[in-house]
């Protein structure tokens, strides 16, 4: 019995050994980062030098090529390209949005009013034609509701898709999964049962005059293509009030000239680190290059390229030789494509690589509160047990579930996922906005996020997950 309890009290001892070790390790890691962090200064050139980055465009090459660059001055042992195709669609440069409703004080007096407002086209949407399109207004608060109407009532009108983001979600990201659906596949469905064209309620909590872009996507089900754009929240409330106020029909008319160009060679960018004892096991971290046009993507998602590049800079800075591989990634196209994602997941299985974690980094600059994460019971609970390490840096929530779209591939073959979880509050008054511009990102909260990325790539390559 006596040496029983030896031995517990001996394995107690090197448990808190340990953990003394990895925590004097981290305040290295975070010091390192709010000292010395490039990742701003990187974030600064990618979005105030290069700019918004759509897959397929000359700026998407010009930012593939900085990657290379700057992983190399990263410290990597190693940088190369993974090359892949993607789409090449441009906005054009009209885009044209009016409400045109009939105003009456009486019979004899009625009168024609034209509201200007600002639309964003859909990623991937047909343009109108030159002339655009004017039509009578549906409004609809979802998908579901134009299977209920049918086409009797929707053919030849342009349907309005209204339903707001449910704000009493205490994380925005739940509403945004709650009205997506109806600007990713909204257009096709309504398209089926003969709308004109769509104009979506933009995706945010905010009631402001900027209108969100973002990718939709044509049904292979569903021939007809029909054009499809956004609106702000306030052009929204503005028009359901008209029509709902209105004793005669609201249109809408939109003039835009996007297109569809063939598709483009462009790369994933890959930093590594090998690792001196175990170099055959992988832990991938990674953000996407590609971003809308209308900014400049340093929330969405030029801070999670800037912070994957910043874990290997720490590491290295810090003399760490990490017992497996660390690999930084940049994908390309995540926005309306994954085509970079998917050639990285399909590389892995051809090279039978061994992931033994992936990390993304696709919800903004801000305060970093924890990690959402995808994986056995055993390894959550490891998670767990890191979590004190965490919590002086104000890193204390590790309960929700799921990585990122770039890095779902691997979840195919058996890779846990893990995702860094910012504060998500303001996400959404930046995404795929004009407003996602570097001014927009704070330089302490980016190399935070940048530090808790590295200190959670550390204690799974000491530790093992």
């Amino acid at each position: 019995m006596k040496s029983w309890s030896i031995g517990i009290l001996a394995f107690a001892g090197t448990f808190c050994y340990g953990q003394k070790q990895d925590s004097v390790m981290l305040r290295k890691i975070y010091t390192e980062a709010l000292k010395h962090a490039q990742c701003y200064a990187n974030l600064d050139y990618l979005c105030n030098k290069i700019g918004g980055r759509l897959a397929g465009s000359p700026q998407a090459q010009q930012a593939v090529e900085w990657s290379f660059r700057t992983m190399k001055n990263s410290g990597a042992d190693s940088v190369f390209m993974q090359e892949c195709l993607v789409p090449h669609w441009v906005r054009g440069g009209k885009e044209i949005g009016q409400i045109r409703s009939t105003k009456s004080t009486d019979d004899k007096d009625r009168r024609l009013e034209v509201e200007a407002v600002k639309i964003c086209a859909l990623g991937g949407s047909v343009a109108t034609p030159w002339e655009g399109i004017l039509a009578d207004v549906l409004e609809v608060q979802g998908v579901d509701e134009l299977y209920k109407l049918g086409a009797e009532k929707i053919k030849g009108k342009i349907v309005f898709f209204n339903r707001p983001f449910d704000n009493s979600e205490i994380d925005p990201f739940n509403a945004y999964g709650k009205a997506v659906d109806q600007r990713w596949k909204g257009p096709s469905i309504a398209a089926k049962f003969g709308a004109v064209a769509t104009v979506c309620r933009s995706m945010t909590t905010l009631i402001n005059d900027v209108p969100h872009t973002g990718s939709m996507q044509y049904l292979d089900s569903i021939p007809e293509k029909i054009p499809a754009c956004a609106i702000s929240t306030w052009a929204a409330e503005r028009l359901s009030s008209l029509l709902k106020s209105s004793a005669e029909p609201v249109q809408f008319y939109l003039n835009m000239s996007c297109q569809t160009l063939p598709d483009e060679k462009s790369c994933n960018v890959v930093a590594e680190l090998k690792g001196w004892e175990h170099p055959e096991k992988i832990i991938v971290v990674g953000g996407h290059l590609d971003s809308w046009e209308t900014g400049d993507g340093a929330q969405d998602d030029g801070a999670g390229v800037v912070q994957s590049i910043e874990v290997i800079r720490i590491l290295k800075a810090l003399g760490i030789k990490p017992r497996f591989t660390i690999r930084a990634v940049a994908f390309i196209n995540e926005e309306n494509g994954l085509r970079g994602g998917l050639k990285y997941g399909e590389l892995a299985a051809k090279n039978k690589e061994q992931h033994v974690l992936a990390i993304e980094t696709d919800r903004g600059g801000f305060t970093p509160r924890g990690f959402t994460f995808s994986g056995s019971a055993e390894q959550r609970k490891k998670l767990f047990k890191w979590k004190p390490l965490f919590e002086p840096y104000g890193v204390y929530d590790f309960t929700g579930k799921g990585g990122g779209g770039d890095i779902s591939p691997l979840e195919k073959q058996g890779v846990p996922l893990m995702e860094l979880y910012p504060d998500p509050q303001r996400y959404f008054d930046y995404h795929h906005t004009a407003d996602d511009t570097f001014k927009s990102v704070n330089k302490r909260e980016l190399e935070m996020g940048a530090a808790t990325l590295a200190a959670m790539v550390y204690l799974v390559s000491e530790h093992g997950f």
